[in-house]
């Protein structure tokens, strides 16, 4: 296999994890938004923890663009 290729391969693998942090955050905010509507009171003090959730997706998914950005431009 061409080196190119397989550096390609391994950068469209690594952004795969970018468009999984998505779908994570997604699944936070969604079952946010269902625990509020469930009881109403209690959503002001999950709301803070839902975003420290949301970061921490969102990170994990900059460090996989990361990745994906060493892999096309400096190996």
């Amino acid at each position: 296999m061409d080196p190119v290729a397989a550096k390609y391969i391994g950068a469209g693998l690594a952004c795969l994890g970018m468009g999984l942090a998505a779908i994570g955050v997604g699944s936070i905010f969604g079952n946010f938004l269902s625990g509020a509507l469930r009881n109403p009171s209690a959503a002001d003090g999950q709301f803070g923890r839902a975003f420290i959730g949301a970061a921490l997706a969102e990170g994990l998914g900059i460090f996989c663009f990361v990745v994906a950005l060493v892999l096309m431009f400096v190996l």
